[in-house]
Order: structure tokens, then sequence, then C-alpha cells
């Protein structure tokens, strides 16, 4: 599986230590805009990438790489990742997938046509804590009440309040506490309870109306969920389900889930599978898996739950 990766920031670092954990998978090389010529050199030589690319057509154009892992701003996600899949590459693209569920839904629909994999690279759903959280589940009941909380204070927002706006907190880059940070409480609600049947998203404004910090309350038919994500404050992160027998809490911030936690009758038990610090190994393995048994079935219902949080984080983006 050889990937060519675009970007050179923070998440492509993340990536590439991912990566390096991995057997079968390498970085065949790096696309940047001449203005990050230089961060990409430093990450080629400590990563060991032996390409550059400033011309993005010339990239794929290149027949060592497979994939395209989309690591950019959140705006420019579709036009990259569309443009790889018209060359016939998978597509892994960073979380928030699109700005909203058109843009996915052309994506998707290209895929499909073309038998191609796409995934939505947002790390929980691929962790092995919530799998295990997946499996005890029913052992706590009918669900009744649902929270998640992922606050942390971004190294950005002192800037931010001094007029210096990184596209995380602009609202012409899809930036916000809702894409960037509380999309994780989503992925985690809808993999492991279900689409809810209407949403409410109420945000905190920053000046130039971006939502800084916010609370996504998500009605099902059965009980309410309450997502919350903020980026101008902080707390400790936990994902809370609550059931008539008991409840259960996935610990630390809900992109990590660093441990599980069952209470029933009394009883606490705790569980932990992870056994590497990058949390992002888990969901390239999974992915690595998938395309290495050519399962575009899974792919496209991982695409599927793409779609329907996308669908969500628009209506509360349109709310905000």
């Amino acid at each position: 599986m050889n990937i060519g990766i675009i970007g050179a920031g923070n998440i492509v670092e993340s990536c590439l230590d991912a990566l390096q954990q991995i057997e079968g998978v390498r970085c065949e090389a790096i696309f940047v805009r001449q203005t990050s010529y230089v961060r990409a050199q430093q990450l080629c030589e400590q990563y060991a990438i032996e390409k550059i690319y400033t011309d993005y057509d010339l990239m794929l154009e290149d027949p060592s790489i497979d994939f395209i892992y989309v690591g950019i701003p959140n705006n420019m996600h579709f036009h990259y990742s569309w443009l790889a899949l018209k060359a016939a590459k998978h597509v892994i693209c960073e979380k928030p997938f699109t700005k909203d569920v058109d843009e996915l839904c052309q994506l998707r629909d290209l895929a499909q046509q073309q038998g191609l994999f796409l995934f939505e690279a947002v790390t929980n759903i691929h962790a092995p804590n919530v799998q295990i959280a997946q499996r005890l589940l029913p052992q706590i009941g009918a669900v009744k009440l649902v929270q998640g909380n992922y606050s942390q204070l971004s190294s950005r927002y002192a800037k931010y309040l001094q007029g210096d706006v990184h596209p995380a907190f602009d609202p012409q880059f899809a930036g916000g506490a809702l894409y960037d940070i509380n999309v994780y409480n989503l992925h985690l609600c809808c993999y492991l309870l279900g689409v809810p049947q209407q949403v409410t998203y109420t945000a905190n404004h920053g000046y130039n109306g971006i939502d800084t910090s916010g609370v996504m309350v998500m009605t099902y038919p059965e009980f309410i969920s309450v997502c919350s994500g903020a980026k101008d404050s902080q707390s400790p992160g936990h994902f809370t389900i609550q059931g008539e027998k008991g409840y259960l809490v996935i610990q630390g911030t809900p992109n990590i889930a660093a441990s599980v936690e069952l209470h029933v009758d009394g009883h606490r038990q705790v569980f932990n599978q992870h056994d590497v610090d990058n949390h992002m190994v888990y969901e390239f393995r999974h992915f690595m898996e998938m395309y290495a048994h050519n399962d575009l079935t899974k792919c496209y219902q991982y695409l599927q739950r793409s779609v329907a949080v996308m669908g969500i984080l628009e209506q509360g983006r349109v709310q905000a």
C-alpha cells in the first residue's frame, strides 16, 4: 500500500509517524505548494521519503502511488480528493470529509463507479477500545442518555483572539469546534448507536462568526445524546453511555479512547487493548486490511456512515 501525501502540517507528521509503524505501508511522495517546500524537505529527510511534488497532476501520474492521503485544510478536501479519484487513485481523506453532504456524495458516487477505496481518516471508530465498547454495550440494557465531551483549548486560540485567524477558526475554511473536534463525538455516537432522528446545535461564537465551542443534541426514538466540543476551553474528555442496567465510559479524549469502563450492578471493569502511542496507527491498519482483501463492501459501509455524520455536521453548521 503505497501512499502519496498532500500537505506538510502537524497532522501529516502524525500520519508519517503512524505509517512507519505499519508493515506493508509506505509513503512514496509528498505534494506541497512551493511555500511549504522547505518543510516538505525536512519531512522527507526525517521519514526517508524520496519524492516531493509541487505539481499535483504530476503526482497523480506517478504509477508507484496507490493511495492519496489528503491532510490539508477542510475546505480543500473535496477538490483534491475528486482529482485523485478521477486519476484512479484510492483516497484517504482527513476528517471532516468535506464541507457538506453534496460534496461527499459526489465523491462517494465517483469512488463506487470506479471501484475505488475512499476512506475518512477519523481515528476513534477504528480503535480497539471502541470495538470493545461496542461488544460490551448490550450489558448496560436499554440506552437512555449519552454524554460526550471533547474540549481542548486550541494552541491557536490566543492568536485568534489577537486577529490572527488560522483556517481552524475560519468559517470560509469550514473550521470551528463542530467540524474540527466535536466530529469525533458524532462519529462515536453514530458508530455505536446509529443515526439520530433530529439534531440541534447551539454554539458560542467568535468575533468572525466561527463556533469556538458548542453542544450538539441528537434525539433518538428512545434516548438523547448530548455532545460537547470546545476549542476555546478545556476539560477532561469522555464518552458516556447510560443504560437501564449500568453505564459504559470511554475514557480520555474521544478521538483516542484511552480505555473503556463497564459499570454494572456496582461492579467496575476496565478494558484497554491499545498497544501503540500514535492512535492513527489503528485506522491505517484497518484501511490496509480492507485494501489487502479488496473489501470494498466494508469500505462503502464506513463511507455511508460518513455521509450520515456529514449530514449532521452540515445541519449543525447551518444552525450555528
